[in-house]
Formats: C-alpha cells, structure tokens, sequence
C-alpha cells in the first residue's frame, strides 16, 4: 500500500516523492514502496528543487534521505525505458535530468544522510552516493548494475563510487554489476555504518544528536572545503582563507570560545 504524505509535508509535482520536516531534521521520501521506489523520471526532475527547498531552510540541521516501506530504492522505472532510451536524444536528456538531480543533492550545503534499509541498486544506490554518509540496515543490498544492462557509468557517477569504495573496489563492482550485502559494504567503505533493523533508527538518532550539539557554521564550512578538494584543489585558496578568517567573526566562534572558557558545554545556534 503507497504511504500517503506524513503531516507537514512539501510534496513535488509527483507525491511519489516529499519533503517531511520535523525539528531541525529534513527527510526526502521516496514514497513509492509497492514498486520499491523505484525512480520515475518525474521523482528525479523534483529532487533539484526539494533539496533548494531545504537548503534554503535556516531552521534545517540535516537532510535525510530514505526511501518508504521495506527498501531504499531499487533503481530506475524499467516501465518507463521504453520512452526514456527510445533514442538517443532521449537517452541524453534522461541522463541530463538524473545528473541535475544527483548534482544538487551532491552540492547541498548542510550534512546529508542516507538511512538505507533493502535494495538500493542502480540510480538509487547512485543517489545514495550523493549523501554525506550513509547508514545502512544489515538487510540492505546494493548493487550498480550498468553491466548487466549493457551501458556505460558517467563520469560523476563513477567518481562517487570511487570516492567512496577506492578504485580496485569500484572496478570490480562495476565489472560485474553483482549485489553487495551490508557487511562488505561497509567493509569496502559503501555505508559508513550498518545496524540491525531495530538499531537503524536508534543510530540515526545519535548521530543527530551530535550533529545538533556541533557548529552549523563549520558543517558548512567542511563541505565547502569538501567541495573545493572535489574540483581540484591541493592548497590554500583566496577562498578557502576567507572562509577560515569569516569563522573568528561569526557567532558559532563566539558561543565556542566562550562556552570552552567557561568550561560549559556550547549551545551553538
């Protein structure tokens, strides 16, 4: 049965996909369990916008994604393959709406955080990827699956798989297109943590918890970095230098000096 839209939800042009919030928590729903959330072309042209939604957010701390039900998401709609690869020029622009989907969630300016539970395959372990860090059920399996289908990985894509897993790794997955389960996920550096179902949610919640207790300021600060590092960078720029000189002027610094001072734990806004 589909999960209707929770209290307080931004829904897209597709309710296949919403925005919840709760607190200083965004989630971005896939909400399509009878099909395992499996990615409809419209659920990937409404990411952009969800994810300016909750950047854009003062009062958010963190975005995280999940999918409905019993898995993350299996992959793209094959019942739409036969209009989205019917040509090449529709292959491209496809592949164009999926990128600018995976971009922005890769861009977003606070942490982000997959909470995977069953398949996450194909687009949707790709979307994975585009998170921060991802938690992962002991349950979940991944799997990038471009050869089972006889296409080739994009550069953007691959180049998260590599970051995440190293090289070797990357290669051997992408070879193949087999499944993976959660221990050698984690093991090859897939997931950043795996728990027992029970346990999922409970680990999520710590990690929030220690996200809200730290600085805003220097989680933004860290993936501006990040980014930086991304596009190439091996030293100090004119920006990354007015980033560090902007903290000591910034209210994050103030509370923190003044909090370690005081011997007194921060209370960062």
């Amino acid at each position: 049965m589909r999960q209707e839209p929770a209290p307080e939800a931004t829904l897209s042009e597709s309710a296949d996909i919403y925005l919840a919030r709760t607190g200083r928590r965004a989630e971005l729903v896939l909400n399509r369990p009878a099909k395992r959330n499996a990615l409809s072309l419209a659920m990937w042209r409404a990411i952009p916008d969800l994810v300016a939604q909750v950047d854009a957010d003062p009062d958010v701390r963190l975005l995280v994604v999940r999918g409905a039900g019993a898995h993350f998401a299996a992959g793209a709609d094959i019942a739409e393959f036969e209009t989205t690869y019917a040509t090449r020029e529709a292959a491209l622009a496809n592949q164009a709406v999926m990128a600018r989907a995976m971009a922005a969630l890769e861009s977003f300016s606070k942490p982000s955080l997959a909470v995977i539970r069953g398949a996450c395959v194909g687009g949707g372990c790709a979307l994975a990827l585009c998170c921060d860090l991802r938690f992962a059920a002991t349950d979940a399996r991944f799997g990038v699956t471009p050869a089972k289908l006889g296409l080739a990985y994009g550069v953007s894509d691959t180049r998260r798989l590599v970051q995440a897993v190293g090289p070797s790794a990357a290669k051997r997955i992408l070879f193949t297109g087999g499944l993976i389960d959660a221990e050698e996920a984690l093991r090859i550096g897939l997931v950043d943590a795996a728990h027992g179902d029970a346990a999922l949610d409970g680990a999520v919640g710590a990690f929030e918890a220690e996200l809200a207790s730290a600085s805003g300021f220097t989680a933004r600060a860290v993936k501006q970095v990040m980014a930086m590092l991304r596009d190439g960078a091996i030293d100090d720029t004119a920006e990354s230098r007015a980033l560090f000189a902007d903290a000591f002027e910034g209210p994050d610094f103030r509370e923190g000096s003044t909090a370690f001072l005081a011997k007194r734990t921060p209370r960062f806004p």
